[in-house]
């Protein structure tokens, strides 16, 4: 009888933001998988659970993946976890997912911890029906990728790291247009929580201003 793999969500910031069925299932799991095992450690020691570990990472995914499935079919209990949020949300997670389901193997994702839920929440923007994006494309592809959604007549949702930001809202002014309203989260669920909400412009002002840190949503509001 084969296994079951777990995805858990983390806390992308507090740690009480762990669910009670989280930690119940990670305690139970006949291992871990996860990203960093430094960052995981830190973790798993807070809610004194203690077991195996082993690396699994967008550099290793494909090599692991293999030993992984051979595990659940001799009826392992696993769980993947990431350095936070959800796995498979921009995160290592979807090609063994695809492996799983390629060989019937159960599969059950807990609700949790994800970034963007809650930045498009308090965004104030339309969000009864959006583009989840992710991250654009590092360098090739990125102008293309941002002309195509602009021409979705939908709220659109967006990562973006610290270091590009500045470049990334110019360019969402240059493809949406002077008129777009847009709203900035970072840091959520931490201390120095923040959401930025106006326009195109006005964002560009906050961001250049000041140095922003932490992981960043981008809400744009694309359904004028």
């Amino acid at each position: 009888m084969s296994g079951l793999l777990y995805f858990v969500p983390t806390p992308i910031g507090n740690l009480e933001d762990m669910t009670f069925r989280a930690i119940k299932v990670l305690r139970e799991a006949d291992y871990i998988l996860c990203e960093d095992t430094r960052t995981s450690g830190v973790l798993l020691k807070h809610y004194e659970i203690s077991k195996p570990l082993k690396s699994y990472h967008l550099h290793n995914e494909h090599q692991a993946t293999d030993k992984i499935i051979k595990d659940l079919q001799e009826g392992a209990t696993i769980a993947l976890i990431t350095d936070a949020g959800t796995p498979g949300i921009s995160d290592p997670g979807y090609l063994l997912a695809k492996a799983c389901s390629d060989n019937d193997i159960q599969m059950v994702c807990l609700p949790g911890a994800t970034a963007f839920v809650p930045a498009l929440v308090v965004s104030g923007l339309p969000n009864n029906e959006f583009l989840f994006a992710g991250f654009l494309p590092p360098k090739k592809g990125r102008q293309t990728k941002l002309k195509q959604l602009a021409e979705e007549k939908r709220t659109i949702v967006l990562y973006e790291s610290p270091h590009k930001i500045n470049t990334t809202l110019e360019q969402i002014k240059l493809f949406f247009g002077d008129d777009t309203k847009i709203s900035l989260s970072r840091e959520i669920s931490k201390k120095f929580e923040e959401t930025k909400r106006g326009t195109i412009d006005e964002l560009i002002d906050f961001s250049k201003s000041k140095t922003l840190k932490g992981e960043i949503v981008l809400v744009i509001n694309n359904t004028k």
